[in-house]
């Protein structure tokens, strides 16, 4: 049974913020997948060499919603965030083009 092991690009403020400065992308990755099976999907999916990457586990969050009909409780899951590191003068176009 092969696992996927990048979910989805993570777009928002910081992660365009530190892919434009630091060189850093950000991912949606499987909870299982380790450090060194992130680095060769993101190098065989990319075609680009990474030098270093960092995961951290996101904790669920309480969200709360006002309806016609009350209050909605729920919760936004827990995920892995992988943050990528590229060798110099490489970089993911994650948008193609648009």
């Amino acid at each position: 049974m092969s696992k996927e092991i990048l979910i989805k690009p993570i777009i928002s403020e910081k992660s365009e913020f530190i892919s434009e400065n630091l060189g850093q992308y950000c991912f949606m990755v499987n909870k299982a997948a380790n450090k060194i099976e992130i680095k060769k999907e993101v190098e065989n999916k990319y075609g680009v060499t990474v030098d270093s990457v960092n995961t951290l586990i996101m904790p669920k969050k309480a969200r709360s919603r006002n309806t016609k009909s009350g209050i909605l409780k729920g919760a936004v899951s827990s995920y892995k965030k992988a943050i990528v590191t590229l060798a110099d003068g490489e970089e993911i176009d994650l948008f193609g083009d648009i």
